[in-house]
């Protein structure tokens, strides 16, 4: 399983499942993260901690484990 925490940066993919339960899976949903979106990682911060991404035309900044239950393709 390859999740969004594992994309280098500068490289897209594409969502394939999400993980989580309830209010957290909610919270990423509610970011723009869903099934079928493109992703893209633009910087990941010096301690690996948090990691930002575009999605659906703007930036966002994810927590590595938010990061690890977005499963990607």
């Amino acid at each position: 399983m390859k999740t969004l925490r594992d994309i280098p940066i500068g490289e897209s993919a594409r969502v394939k499942k999400l993980y989580g339960e309830g209010a957290v899976k909610r919270r990423i949903m509610d970011m723009g993260i869903t099934k079928g979106v493109e992703v893209k990682v633009r910087k990941v911060a010096p301690l690996g901690d948090p990691l930002e991404v575009t999605v659906r035309g703007y930036e966002l900044s994810l927590r590595k484990a938010d990061a690890e239950m977005v499963e990607v393709e």
